[in-house]
């Protein structure tokens, strides 16, 4: 990402953290920005799936079921081939532990006030690899605090960040941004405010889509 004479591309993720198919869409991508040196402005976008589920989470088997009956077999089978589809785009999921499908409102207000301090990105690493990888808890304070401390953030003022009413306002603002663009699911990425692109696409497709706005990137005014 050395093209600093270059305006970098604005890219904002729509997500939720227990989407399987978001952290698969953001390694796809970030790998593309990698492969092609390309400078960015990478931001996340929050988009709860399940707003109104209770803390303690629900079993993913019975969310499943009663979301569109599906039974144990099925689910399965689904799980396997996403565990390959993730495996080869460098995420690990272990449904050994990860059981649980969690409220993700307090985790992404901790990500949104990462973001005032550049730290978005490797607390967003932290989030996913606690949750995919070891089945934490992400509702939980406690959680959130421990994954926050160890991604190198204050936990101290993680704490108190979770507590402000003045941070869920602009978290609440921030949602607005996506909705002029209609999205009803998650991944999605909005470029430069204008483009949306949705899907937990491959490496291959973001380069050729990256390369596009590479060619025509904006020399910085100086």
């Amino acid at each position: 990402m050395n093209n600093s004479h270059r305006q970098p591309l604005q890219i904002a993720m729509v997500h939720d953290l227990v989407c399987s198919w978001c952290p698969i869409a953001y390694n796809n991508i970030k790998t593309a920005i990698d492969n092609l040196n390309m400078e960015v402005d990478f931001h996340f976008l929050p988009f709860e799936l399940n707003p109104n589920m209770a803390a303690s989470g629900e079993l993913i088997s019975t969310y499943f079921n009663r979301q569109f009956g599906w039974d144990k077999h099925k689910l399965l089978n689904y799980q396997k081939s996403l565990v390959t589809t993730a495996t080869k785009s460098g995420v690990k999921i272990d449904f050994s532990k990860r059981k649980f499908y969690y409220n993700t409102h307090q985790a992404h207000l901790l990500l949104h006030w990462a973001q005032s301090s550049n730290n978005h990105i490797a607390l967003y690493e932290y989030l996913i690899r606690g949750y995919f990888s070891e089945g934490l808890n992400i509702s939980n304070l406690n959680v959130l605090l421990n994954i926050a401390e160890n991604s190198g953030l204050d936990r101290g003022e993680a704490a108190a960040a979770l507590n402000s009413k003045q941070l869920e306002q602009t978290l609440q603002i921030t949602k607005q941004r996506y909705k002029a663009f209609n999205i009803k699911g998650t991944p999605a990425f909005i470029l430069n405010e204008t483009e949306l692109v949705s899907g937990s696409n491959s490496v291959d497709f973001f380069e050729k889509l990256l390369q596009q706005y590479q060619q025509t990137q904006l020399p910085l005014v100086k």
